[in-house]
């Protein structure tokens, strides 16, 4: 297995997601997370030093610009920083974006750290997302965090309960397949994920889920559905634990553990 990039298919990726209800929810989820997290680092509401990793379209950049932090973006699709850098550049800010078109694993090479890293629907495309989780620790201040959203491979397996699809479950085939296919080639066991972030001195300080049932609706229920009411419900219920754990995306707050040399 190799990396993943999104060269020649941002488009699809755009209208496929960003464009749709899957793409407003997770936005949602994690700006009102963000909103609620980042006062832990933003006493006096200083500008904070911001790396977002695999940026995608830049959605959740723009969110943190218009914000007066001070932005650093990485992406290594071509495709993916230009629409990002377009999407930037059209804001008014007083602290201009920094791109750079490098991958994850390459980060940690220029020896900055920052007040907030942002890693959002990332490791489930790399080869070794333990190894990416060993990356982005050497990436955050001693006091700073790491927003980390990643897609849940329990859902994924409660979605195939659902539709009874259970030779996928028996025989593992839950990557997705193709190279424009917008499933995830790993889906992450969020009890792996609990012990690599451990391995890599981060505990976990906030938690929520994306999607917790907008993902299982059935049709027409799905699109009937008002997207205001969508949201509304979702963020109600994306914190709730009965319900966090079934979310698409599970998106982690995850703090230094102190006292440890990282």
């Amino acid at each position: 297995m190799t990396d993943r990039y999104f060269d020649q298919i941002g488009a699809h990726f755009a209208r496929k997601i960003y464009a749709s209800p899957k793409g407003a929810i997770r936005l949602a989820v994690l700006a009102r997370d963000l909103e609620q997290w980042l006062p832990e680092l933003n006493e006096g509401e200083r500008r904070l030093r911001v790396l977002d990793v695999g940026a995608g379209l830049g959605h959740v950049s723009e969110w943190l610009l218009l914000r007066g932090h001070q932005l650093t973006v990485s992406e290594p699709s071509t495709e993916m920083l230009d629409a990002t850098r377009e999407r930037l550049q059209a804001l008014q800010s007083a602290y201009p974006a920094t791109y750079l078109q490098v991958p994850l694993q390459a980060l940690p090479e220029r020896a900055e750290q920052y007040d907030l890293v942002i890693c959002h629907a990332v490791l489930e495309w790399l080869a070794d997302p333990a190894d990416a989780l060993q990356h982005l620790s050497q990436l955050v201040a001693p006091t700073g965090a790491l927003s980390l959203a990643f897609y849940n491979r329990d859902a994924l397996a409660y979605k195939n309960l659902i539709k009874g699809q259970f030779r996928k479950l028996k025989t593992n085939q839950l990557a997705g397949q193709g190279k424009r296919s917008l499933t995830p080639q790993q889906p992450l066991d969020p009890r792996d994920m609990a012990q690599w972030a451990s391995a890599a001195k981060f505990r976990l300080a906030g938690e929520s889920g994306v999607r917790v049932f907008y993902d299982y609706m059935p049709e027409p229920f799905k699109s009937e559905a008002k997207l205001e009411e969508l949201i509304e419900q979702e963020l109600h219920y994306s914190q709730h634990p009965a319900y966090r754990h079934l979310g698409r995306y599970l998106h982690w707050w995850l703090r230094p553990t102190p006292g440890l040399d990282r």
